[in-house]
């Protein structure tokens, strides 16, 4: 049996008041980022990979079912507005389509064609990358994906939470973030799911720093989607260039981005 289908390390938790619940439950996410620290050196080999590929045109897809596939299309949905890149830089497929991001479609994770057949719709090539995600490691839609990626010449890794997988077996640069029994016994949308979102702002962050997205610690480039962002970028302006808040907040809103504003400014004093 599979690490995350093996038994809770908790029994009889109908008899558990709610505080023995959320504490045990806490106690079991503890164990999450040691288990990602570990796979650190895999993540590490992927995004070496990866960024270069990025930086020829390439893009980035996450195929996954479930719980898995949700994660990956989360991810690659924050990547535009966090850091301003086109939507197809980074995608989340999922098995069944996007309706089954808020509904389960039955079987459609058993269908081994099917990753490929919705990656073709992007007409992949040999720069972009096909990172499957899978707590089990078993799902065939990831693995066929996989395989079938892997065999065009595409970069391929993936995110699994069990050891020696089929779908680590399937690519290049596999991630196993190994976390142990659910405690809801086989609940991988817990700690397994938990590791696979830590994996996967791991992956992204750190592919969208190399490639220039961030100075400092700012997102520079991050889209102005409502008045929250457009404060923070009114912020990271005034901090930079040491200038009012309303000079700050106009220059933003004529430039469009942090970046365009900072160098539009620099640019305009440097000719005075």
């Amino acid at each position: 049996m599979s690490i995350t289908e093996s038994s809770s390390h908790y029994n009889h938790l109908e008899r558990m008041s709610v505080r023995e619940l959320l504490e045990n439950i806490n106690k079991e996410d503890k164990t999450v980022p040691l288990a990602v620290e570990k796979a650190i050196p895999q993540i590490e080999a992927l995004v070496e990979q990866l960024v270069p590929r990025m930086q020829q045109g390439g893009r980035l897809f996450y195929i996954g079912a479930g719980t898995s596939g949700r994660l990956g299309i989360v991810d690659a949905s924050e990547c535009p507005p966090t850091y301003g890149v086109p939507h197809d830089w980074v995608v989340g497929l999922i098995a069944g389509g996007d309706s089954a991001i808020r509904n389960a479609v039955e079987f459609a994770e058993d269908d081994r064609e099917a990753a490929w057949h919705d990656l073709a719709s992007y007409l992949p090539n040999e720069l972009d990358t096909v990172v499957g995600i899978a707590a089990s490691g078993r799902t065939p839609y990831v693995i066929g994906g996989l395989q079938e990626a892997r065999k065009r010449g595409l970069l391929t890794g993936c995110v699994v939470c069990n050891p020696g997988s089929a779908v680590a077996a399937a690519c290049e640069y596999p991630i196993e973030a190994v976390v142990g029994p659910e405690f809801v016994t086989g609940s991988t949308r817990m700690k397994a799911g938990t590791a696979q979102k830590l994996v996967l702002n791991m992956i992204t962050t750190s592919t969208m720093i190399r490639l220039g997205r961030v100075k400092g610690s700012k997102m520079v480039d991050m889209q102005l989607s409502n008045k929250k962002l457009v404060e923070r970028g009114t912020r990271m302006i005034m901090d930079e260039l040491t200038i009012e808040e309303a000079e700050a907040r106009q220059l933003l809103l004529q430039q469009g981005s942090v970046r365009k504003a900072v160098d539009f400014y620099r640019q305009q004093h440097a000719r005075n």
